[in-house]
């Protein structure tokens, strides 16, 4: 590429065929990194100061550009060139075709594109624990998530700014990597759990009635959004604290608890610790997608047990054993949409 044929080009007196060579050498040509240099240099030269942006976002723009080249077709290449030829007399040195562009992106929409380029960063991500299974996420800081049945999280890509912030629906054990500068928070509705560096369990599926918070090592505090946007402390939790705070009344209870109980989940262990068949019944149910009714005589029977990777029915068949009760399976409805109900169980009294 010679300079008087940029320099045609730049006039618009080139031939056809000359247009065609420089615009198949600015696509060819400004990937190297010579070019982007010269160009970088010669730009820095012609801005105006303090508006230019980093380098790193320089290369990135220029590689956006050289893309957007890639795909137009040579009627838009012209059209752009002709806009940017009143700013060609201005500059003293033959500035490089994608510095051209550079030029046109930059002076009309220099804001919008560094805006974009920061928040492309940030985006949300969701990951779901289908009905039945358990999920493991790995997060950006190096924090890991174990998700529970039906459960999921909201998180951005990269964390930014003063915290580390989550939005947890179901139930999830973290493993908290360490950061004394960037709190860890879990937000749960009002609820947020907040951590710098520690393991702990939050339950705060939707259907339930409280959000119940279990640390199992290091420290964490419970805070409460109140009606005025500000965020109260409600509890600092020690190793070993299960804390259930109640969504309707506000009210918080606090006790010294088997930890092994809460977080068994995460390695297929269901552990019952004189819990109430209701409690073992919305467990259940959860965990094999099926939906168990329990009939009012036998509420009152409670059952201390561990099952590990147990089937449905043979869960059921023990507890039957262990008590005066019995389960039958009704039959699935079929939809209107040609689908099928849930599978209903029905727990009573022998």
């Amino acid at each position: 590429m010679t300079k008087d044929l940029l320099e045609k080009y730049l006039n618009n007196r080139c031939t056809s065929q000359e247009a065609e060579e420089v615009i198949q050498w600015m696509k060819q040509q400004s990937f190297f990194a010579e070019s982007k240099e010269l160009a970088r240099v010669d730009w820095q030269q012609f801005k105006e100061e303090d508006s230019f942006v980093s380098d790193e976002k320089l290369d990135t723009l220029l590689d956006k550009i050289h893309h957007k080249l890639n795909i137009e077709e040579i009627r838009t290449v012209q059209i752009k060139r002709s806009r940017l030829i009143g700013w060609i007399s201005k500059v003293a040195a033959i500035i490089l075709i994608p510095v051209l562009a550079f030029l046109f992106y930059t002076i009309s929409e220099n804001i919008r594109l560094t805006n974009q380029i920061t928040t492309v960063s940030v985006d949300s991500l969701e990951v779901i624990a289908p009905v039945g299974s358990r999920t493991v996420v790995e997060l950006s800081d190096g924090s890991v998530v174990h998700l529970n049945y039906g459960s999921r999280i909201k998180y951005p890509k990269n964390f930014w700014g003063e915290t580390r912030g989550i939005v947890l629906s179901g139930e999830g054990y973290f493993e908290v990597a360490h950061n004394p500068d960037k709190p860890f928070v879990v937000t749960t509705g009002r609820i947020d759990v907040k951590a710098l560096g520690t393991i702990f369990n939050v339950n705060a599926y939707p259907e339930n009635t409280d959000v119940a918070t279990t640390l199992v090592e290091g420290k964490v505090l419970i805070e409460e959004m109140k009606k005025d946007g500000n965020k109260e402390i409600m509890r600092e939790l020690i190793p070993g604290q299960h804390v259930i705070y109640e969504k309707k009344t506000g009210a918080v209870k606090s006790s010294i608890e088997r930890v092994d109980k809460y977080i068994a989940w995460k390695d297929g262990k269901l552990v019952f610790d004189n819990e109430l068949i209701e409690q073992i019944a919305q467990r259940l149910s959860r965990m094999f997608n099926v939906e168990i009714q329990v009939d009012n005589e036998v509420k009152k029977y409670r059952y201390t047990v561990t099952f590990v990777d147990e089937p449905l029915f043979q869960i059921l068949e023990l507890l039957s054993v262990a008590t005066p009760v019995q389960y039958h399976a009704l039959p699935r409805v079929k939809n209107p949409d040609g689908t099928f109900s849930k599978q209903r169980i029905l727990i009573e009294k022998k």
